[in-house]
């Protein structure tokens, strides 16, 4: 199958290269193609001809999107909308990335597909301008709502804890913040298995059950040093977060796919991984 992978220099961008090694895939990151440029991504796609366009680029800075909104909104929005046109016009498929951070937090349990967004940042604004785009396009598309990434590649939230540990000193971390951490090589291998289905629409996609960064950050250290919970107030962070954007899926046991495993079983499966 011929993939085009937009983004690949990112975590996610470097794990579906890896997982999809056996079909014809043409990984361009950011210097390669930029997907805000709609003459790049038409002549690009047009040139490759893929059967699907996997979108993995994106503005990921969530604090730094409140102080450069435009370009959020380019890279988050423009740029997916045009992956969808080209798409569109050579009657490729797209699937594109998404974010748990369109949804507000308050509902006080895990959001499903049907629920309506009402995103509190910059990031999640721009976020959600992107989904709207794609799915109102003309394309064959799939949105996929993730959260909490993390693996080998790239910057990420346990390989900041456990960079941090590492030192010996304890930690302070969130605790009103809760969320489905989400291994980055099983959304990946999601993804790989839903380009041979027919299905097409809005997911959710992440590891089955939720915990707050302080229990997340808890089970990285196992023990190795003291983790002491604070207020999103304290730890004084730009960009507002959801207080519970936890995700669980109504569409996707209809897909055929099996369901993600715990987060707990793909935190520690990273864990004793070699890094």
């Amino acid at each position: 199958m011929r993939i085009l992978v937009t983004g690949a220099g990112g975590q996610l961008g470097c794990e579906l290269v890896a997982i999809l090694r056996e079909d014809d895939v043409h990984a361009l990151d950011h210097r390669t193609l930029d997907i805000t440029n709609e003459a790049a991504v038409v002549a690009t796609v047009r040139q490759i001809r893929p059967e699907w366009i996997i979108n993995a680029a994106a503005f990921n800075d969530v604090d730094g999107a409140e102080t450069a909104e435009p370009a959020a909104f380019m890279a988050n929005a423009h740029g997916p909308a045009n992956l969808a046109g080209a798409a569109a016009g050579i009657d490729a498929a797209l699937i594109h990335v998404s974010t748990d951070y369109v949804f507000d937090g308050r509902k006080g349990k895990p959001y499903t597909e049907d629920d309506r967004p009402n995103p509190i940042s910059v990031y999640g604004r721009s976020k959600y301008e992107g989904e709207r785009r794609v799915l109102e396009s003309k394309a064959r598309t799939c949105v996929l709502r993730t959260a909490w990434l993390y693996g080998k590649y790239g910057r990420n939230f346990v390989k900041a804890i456990r960079d941090a540990a590492s030192t010996g000193r304890p930690l302070k971390v969130v605790a009103d913040q809760v969320g489905s951490p989400t291994a980055v090589a099983d959304f990946a291998e999601a993804i790989a298995r839903l380009i041979r289905t027919p299905a097409r629409g809005l997911f959710h996609v992440v590891n089955d059950g939720a915990c707050s960064r302080y229990e997340f950050a808890k089970a990285i250290v196992r023990g190795a040093v003291q983790v002491t919970p604070i207020s999103s107030a304290e730890a004084g962070r730009p960009a507002p977060r959801p207080e519970n954007s936890s995700l669980i899926s109504l569409r996707w046991p209809a897909v055929g796919i099996p369901p993600l495993r715990s987060w707990q079983a793909a935190l520690n499966a990273f864990l004793d991984s070699p890094m």
